[in-house]
């Protein structure tokens, strides 16, 4: 049985991000490998205890401060690794990529998982985003095998040899017929449209936020979600919400999303910037009608055309808006097989014997 050594995510389970859900339901779907998973200690909640068989965990300091503590993190990893050799190293995203060049040096094979090109963030400044570029150069070069969860990012990069295209994944999911945790926040059952994600500016929220502004068939909208450092960007959306619409519920996971995705009227997914957001998945699966913005991480799915606005236009968001608000609101049927996520632990795993 091989030991798999994962760095580049915060950890899981209870930790906030598309690469910590990804990685939860990648790594428990996989039972025929030992996982040592590296995890950020400051991120860590009380969900974050939940053991699993196959997999053990390393938690190591971290901070929040951002463009270093991903570094950092990974820097520890790296040193912890190269003392306790696994059989291969699990990179997420091409920041961590760095080192991906002396763990090969140290005679360990690197798969990468390349999730999003990150230096695309406005949050980056120019130096920051220089040298996200030259890790995706380090990242690409030095990893024996690469996995693309964006097949556009892909055929990008050039589509290597020894790159594949791996999707994210949905478990099949039941709606809830509870209310308690919307009763909790004021929030009517089927009246709100749903946001969710980390409230940083590549989600682009206040798109949503100035197009429910505009429109007075919006009565309420829900974004689920947590700041990452500090609550600038949270601050700005609170201001934008000069018609008070909008209801912010922090972190949610579990039961209580699950309550949000099954009496929402419609999911928007305004980002400007995504990989392949498994918020998209989580919705279709419970069935909801979708708005999102047209960028290839939202191209990764096949919906219908309607159902695209145009990234950062505001006009183009509440045109979209409309129209869903003036179609009955019926359950909609999604083809998810490809999003199996015992296939895509499977072909992951498979990525682990070809080095």
């Amino acid at each position: 049985m091989k030991t798999i050594a994962v760095i580049g995510t915060r950890g899981f389970p209870g930790i906030q991000g598309g690469v910590e859900a990804h990685s939860y339901h990648l790594y428990t779907h996989m039972q025929d490998v030992r996982l040592r998973i590296y995890r950020r200690r400051a991120y860590l909640t009380e969900q974050s205890a939940q053991s699993f068989p196959n997999i053990e965990y390393v938690d190591l300091p971290s901070t929040r401060i951002k463009g270093f503590e991903a570094v950092w993190h990974t820097f520890l990893s790296v040193m912890h690794i190269l003392f306790h050799r696994p059989d291969v190293v699990h990179i997420h995203n091409i920041g961590p990529g760095m080192f991906a060049p002396l763990l090969r040096l140290a005679g360990l094979p690197v798969v990468l998982t390349y999730h999003s090109p990150n230096y695309e963030h406005s949050k980056w400044n120019a130096p920051a985003r220089w040298l996200l570029r030259q890790c995706e150069k380090l990242s690409l070069r030095f990893s024996n095998r690469v996995i693309f969860v964006n097949k556009y990012q892909m055929e990008k990069c050039g589509a290597l040899d020894k790159s594949v295209f791996i999707p994210n994944g949905i478990d099949p999911v039941t709606r809830s017929d509870s209310t308690t945790f919307l009763e909790k926040h004021g929030i009517h059952a089927g009246g709100y449209l749903l946001a969710v994600g980390r409230l940083t500016p590549e989600k682009g929220f206040e798109y949503l936020i100035e197009a429910a502004n505009r429109l007075p068939q919006v009565t309420q909208v829900v974004i689920a979600g947590a700041s990452d450092h500090d609550s600038t960007y949270r601050d700005l959306l609170e201001r934008l919400d000069t018609n008070k619409k909008v209801i912010f519920t922090g972190f949610t996971t579990g039961e209580d999303l699950r309550q949000l995705y099954s009496h929402a009227r419609a999911l928007v997914l305004p980002s400007v910037n995504e990989g392949f957001p498994m918020v998209l998945l989580e919705a279709m699966a419970y069935g909801l009608p979708i708005l999102c913005s047209d960028i290839p991480g939202t191209r990764q799915v096949d919906l219908p055309e309607e159902d695209y606005f145009t990234v950062k236009d505001i006009d183009s968001l509440c045109t979209a808006i409309t129209r869903l608000l003036d179609t009955p609101d019926e359950p909609q049927h999604y083809d998810l097989k490809e999003y199996d996520w015992n296939t895509i632990a499977a072909t992951t795993r498979q990525q682990f014997c070809k080095n």
